[in-house]
């Protein structure tokens, strides 16, 4: 094991360990966990040379500051937080040293939510159940980081890199739309078409579990009114409404099980950008019909 780690100065409002997560045990209760926007996560360990697999810091709203045990090699994905390493500003999505001793610190991105921190080696933490993720609803993984904390850092691939930089789309604030398909109760509504009918507004409750939607109410039908409906197996993307009908669009740490109306599911091309939407942020739902991408 390298002696190389990273060492948390400071942790900003919320830094979690995240992996490709641990599928495959839904039957007992677990879910898969894992980095919330898959796809920034999976570029940066790509970027770094790194196995698939290997863990990174998922950072909510920047405020991260960590010093170097030893020389390391890091990039950064996601939401795109005004960083500095050394006291230098350094690009996103491009391998860049930091040196023993020195720091890196982040700011708070000007849009998105969540920055991946990837180093060379990746994050080398106990797996639980196949992964190292910190699940915010079981509880399994390590807990959030804090100050003082010592990160230890993998050995280095012996294979270097193949692409030195990945020019990204930056995350604007704004209105975003996103694609739906039909979940399994969308009878269960009288009139579906609400769903993109409203601008929904990102709700401050929101969390890993799921991105709650306020600024409008979905009806069910006089015949569901009262219904209930035993619980039912929830996927990531699952959009469920509850009775006061303001939509709930589950993330990487959802409940396995939900017994409200599932009524769409986020297409998984789109599910990525929810994970980045902060409080506050505008979504437009659209209905695609078409097949699951």
């Amino acid at each position: 094991m390298s002696a190389k780690a990273i060492e948390i100065l400071e942790s900003g409002p919320l830094a979690l360990i995240q992996d490709s997560g641990r599928p495959g045990h839904m039957a007992v209760g677990v879910g898969r966990a894992g980095a919330a926007d898959h796809g920034s996560y999976a570029l940066g360990g790509r970027l770094l040379g790194n196995p698939e697999g290997l863990a990174a810091i998922e950072v909510v709203l920047g405020g991260l500051r960590l010093r170097a045990r030893g020389d390391l090699t890091l990039c950064l994905t996601g939401a795109e937080a005004p960083a500095t390493a050394d006291g230098r500003a350094v690009a996103y999505g491009a391998p860049f040293p930091l040196r023993d001793g020195a720091e890196l610190r982040l700011g708070v991105p000007p849009a998105g939510l969540r920055t991946y921190v990837s180093v060379r080696g990746g994050l080398a933490y106990d797996p639980v159940l196949g992964s190292t993720s910190s699940d915010t609803m079981s509880g399994l993984g390590p807990p959030a980081l804090t100050a003082g904390d010592v990160v230890p850092i993998g050995p280095a691939p012996r294979e270097l890199p193949h692409v030195d930089h990945a020019p990204t789309r930056p995350f604007m604030a704004g209105e975003i739309t996103i694609g739906v398909g039909a979940g399994p109760r969308r009878d269960w509504f009288a009139d579906p078409t609400d769903l993109e009918r409203v601008t929904w507004s990102v709700s401050d409750r929101s969390d890993r579990k799921g991105v709650r939607l306020t600024g409008g109410s979905l009806q069910r039908t006089r015949e569901q009114l009262d219904a209930e409906l035993p619980s039912e197996g929830m996927v990531r993307g699952a959009i469920q409404v509850p009775p006061n009908g303001e939509p709930v669009i589950f993330l990487n740490d959802y409940p396995v099980t939900g017994g409200y109306p599932v009524i769409g599911v986020v297409r998984s091309a789109d599910i990525d950008r929810v994970a980045q939407l902060r409080p506050g942020d505008q979504l437009r739902l659209r209905w695609d019909e078409s097949p699951p991408r």
